[in-house]
């Protein structure tokens, strides 16, 4: 394998694997484009990756709390084909990544928030739900969101990246990423050992947050296909407090409704767009 020896002075290179098209140096949109709206304050825009759906859990579990006020407009955001970049995207993340919300509940002045962790605490706030009962508790839940937010870049962005996404396969990032996601597996399942929940005895969206990412990676959903099989490769078995956790929150409705949204699927078993409740009565909900 020849040796990378890194220019005086970076410039970008065609080779850049499956996201190539979309991934460049500068932000700012591309084009015009303004984005939908429906009838509901909320307005999301976003994907079904794992960031966009710690988002749809938590909206489908304030509705299932019956908190009607949650009720949402989901529009798909096709970040392979650049809809990111569109301004009326851009105009509600600076940043041009999913997800993104738009809540209209003042008409006069309507709030925009980015980032799915400010999300999250934004309509945890809002709804005051899974936001703990006590400072303490508050804090231990800020503490493993802001720690998701932190952690996951090297699961998604290092492991997952050069584990599938990379055009070539080299050993050295993906043992460098597999060695930091296996001790942030491991992180989990320790702390797991001795409550049921990831801040202690009640759900919160500090489970939202992570369980997208790493309890999916536990049940083998995300970074596995019939070539590449991430769940083997890291042997996610062997966690077995992260497995019951795991399996636990998959059970949950809303976390099986809020996986639904906003991705695509050629047998119609998903929604690529959420507008009402009924919208998941096609799909068996």
């Amino acid at each position: 394998m020849s040796t990378y020896h890194p220019p005086k002075v970076w410039q970008p290179s065609s080779n850049g694997g499956k996201f190539a098209s979309i991934n460049r140096p500068v932000a700012g949109a591309t084009h015009q484009k303004a984005l939908p709206v429906g009838a509901h304050p909320l307005q999301l825009y976003s994907l079904g990756t794992p960031n966009g759906i710690k988002v749809t859990i938590l909206l489908e579990e304030l509705l299932a709390l019956g908190h009607q006020g949650a009720e949402y407009d989901a529009w798909l955001i096709d970040i392979g084909q650049g809809d990111q970049f569109g301004s009326g995207f851009v105009e509600l993340n600076p940043n041009s990544k999913i997800p993104a919300l738009l809540d209209r509940s003042e008409p006069t002045q309507p709030q925009r928030v980015f980032e799915s962790g400010a999300i999250l605490l934004y309509l945890a706030e809002k709804f005051q739900c899974f936001l703990g009962q006590s400072a303490a508790e508050r804090t231990e839940i800020l503490n493993w969101l802001f720690w998701q937010m932190g952690s996951a870049p090297f699961v998604g962005g290092g492991f997952g990246h050069f584990y599938v996404y990379a055009p070539e396969k080299y050993e050295y990032p993906i043992n460098r990423y597999a060695m930091e996601t296996k001790r942030q597996l491991d992180v989990l399942d320790q702390w797991l050992a001795s409550r049921p929940y990831i801040a202690g005895k009640e759900y919160s969206i500090a489970d939202m947050a992570i369980w997208p990412w790493y309890g999916a990676l536990a049940l083998g959903q995300v970074y596995s296909s019939a070539e590449q099989n991430a769940a083997k490769f890291l042997d996610v078995q062997s966690y077995a407090h992260l497995q019951r956790w795991a399996k636990q929150i998959n059970k949950r409705p809303a976390v099986q409704r809020g996986r639904l949204v906003n991705r695509n699927s050629e047998d119609g078993s998903t929604l690529p767009e959420r507008h009402s409740g009924d919208d998941f009565k096609a799909l068996g909900f």
